[in-house]
């Protein structure tokens, strides 16, 4: 299987920024995790990471071609405002599932909202970085 990893803006910051909220692993230690998912699991899993909107979507309108079966996406703060980044998701019929890191029900107003989730099968949160793995393991066992 051909999964698709999005990480939005500020998450390659992980380890630097905000460690009481996000934690004190750094960004190589989630790409380490999530590589060796793949591993375990017999499936190719690649990680897109971009600050930039534009980017994200175009990641997003290549995975409609290349053959991607599953998107785990954490689109950050584009979360709570990208119509843009939600209508490409639209556009996918393959499994998505938003994560975050953080509990956003628990946090500020405007983290509570999501423009993104309606448009995912499934959105997990207040994981911490084994979260990816749950999405990972949510799409390979087809429990949409």
């Amino acid at each position: 299987m051909k999964l698709l990893v999005i990480n939005g803006p500020n998450l390659n910051f992980l380890g630097i920024r905000e460690k009481s909220v996000y934690g004190t692993q750094d960004y190589n230690a989630l790409l380490n995790l999530i590589a060796k998912k793949g591993e375990e699991e017999h499936c190719s899993i690649e990680v897109f990471q971009s600050n930039h909107e534009g980017a994200i979507i175009d990641r997003i309108q290549d995975a409609y071609f290349d053959g991607t079966q599953g998107l785990v996406i954490n689109p950050g703060a584009f979360t709570h405002y990208s119509y843009a980044i939600r209508d490409a998701l639209a556009s996918l019929t393959i499994p998505k599932i938003e994560i975050h890191i953080s509990d956003i029900t628990q946090r500020e107003e405007f983290r509570k909202i999501s423009v993104t989730a309606p448009v995912c099968d499934k959105q997990i949160y207040g994981q911490g970085l084994p979260g990816y793995l749950n999405a990972i393991d949510v799409i390979l066992k087809k429990e949409l």
